[in-house]
């Protein structure tokens, strides 16, 4: 069965936290694994990067990494600094990840996000041309760490550059590296797919990561997201990657604010009832990934 995992922002406002404390709380909720923000830990430095890596083995945890690029390290902008910027700050991420002993870096990892502006289609060409330059040299330290470089395939409104999964499938088949993969959101692909199972059979065996939740944002279970779909494409592919939950539920603070989360999708619950609602969904989601 595939591990299931939950993002810690599921419980914060910040892309920055006591990660020590999401370790043991989702351990002690049954989830598997734990996705962090990438670039929060490489600020960290070192030390503290693998005390949070030992703190997971003990404690019998996957981790894996996500981040959406900034701006000011665009590996599609049109400015060569700030690509060359965009490179060199993804190598170190990469570096934190091989630290901490993962093996999946996922995320908009092919441009910035959120995208500013609303850029034409001869832009989204001449971005794409350019990240697929980024991309094919970043590959290459992947492929020498052995970490999947996941490209998340997001709704047109956040980034335009990948929005399908043909799209992401065609991008990484150019880059020539069996590293470059996908990772699919069902969130995105709500917005963006014909239906669920073309796009998850599309991407096939390019499917590196698997990031769930309902359409609305709240987490699976609380929506009407077409469960039984997925999780069957999921199957036809024979699929053996982590499923990892990405609600967000609570407005306020930069990640409220980057999200677009203007209203409490919580139904005011505290901590408490945030982790009963996290439960609920975990044994939602693995009675349906059977």
């Amino acid at each position: 069965m595939n591990k299931i995992g939950i993002y810690f922002a599921f419980w914060e406002r910040n892309w920055t936290a006591d990660y020590a404390s999401y370790i043991r709380k989702v351990k002690r909720l049954g989830f598997d694994t734990l996705e962090l923000e990438v670039g929060a830990l490489e600020k960290m430095g070192a030390d503290r990067q693998l005390k949070l890596a030992e703190l997971a083995r003990e404690e019998g945890l996957d981790l894996t990494y996500c981040i959406g690029l900034p701006p000011a390290y665009d590996v599609s902008s049109a400015d060569n600094a700030t690509r060359r910027a965009g490179i060199e700050y993804v190598g170190r991420l990469l570096d934190t990840v091989y630290r901490m002993k993962g093996n999946m870096m996922g995320g908009i990892l092919y441009a910035c996000w959120p995208m500013k502006g609303a850029p034409s289609y001869e832009d989204k060409l001449a971005a794409r041309e350019r990240a697929l330059e980024s991309v094919k040299e970043i590959s290459k330290k992947a492929e020498e760490y052995g970490i999947d470089y996941c490209l998340e395939i997001v709704n047109r409104f956040e980034q335009c550059i990948l929005n399908t999964a043909a799209e992401g499938k065609a991008f990484a088949e150019e880059t020539g590296s069996e590293r470059v993969k996908l990772l699919l959101d069902t969130f995105h692909m709500n917005i963006e797919e014909d239906t669920f199972r073309d796009a998850i059979l599309t991407a096939g065996d390019r499917l590196g990561h698997f990031h769930i939740g309902e359409c609305n944002r709240k987490v699976p279970g609380r929506g009407h997201m077409a469960w039984d779909e997925i999780t069957a494409a999921l199957h036809e592919i024979s699929y053996q990657g982590r499923v990892v939950m990405e609600p967000f539920v609570k407005p306020g603070g930069q990640v409220g604010s980057d999200i677009r989360v203007y209203r409490d999708l919580s139904g005011g619950a505290d901590e408490a009832g945030m982790d009963e609602m996290a439960r609920e969904a975990l044994l939602f989601m693995r009675e349906r990934l059977k």
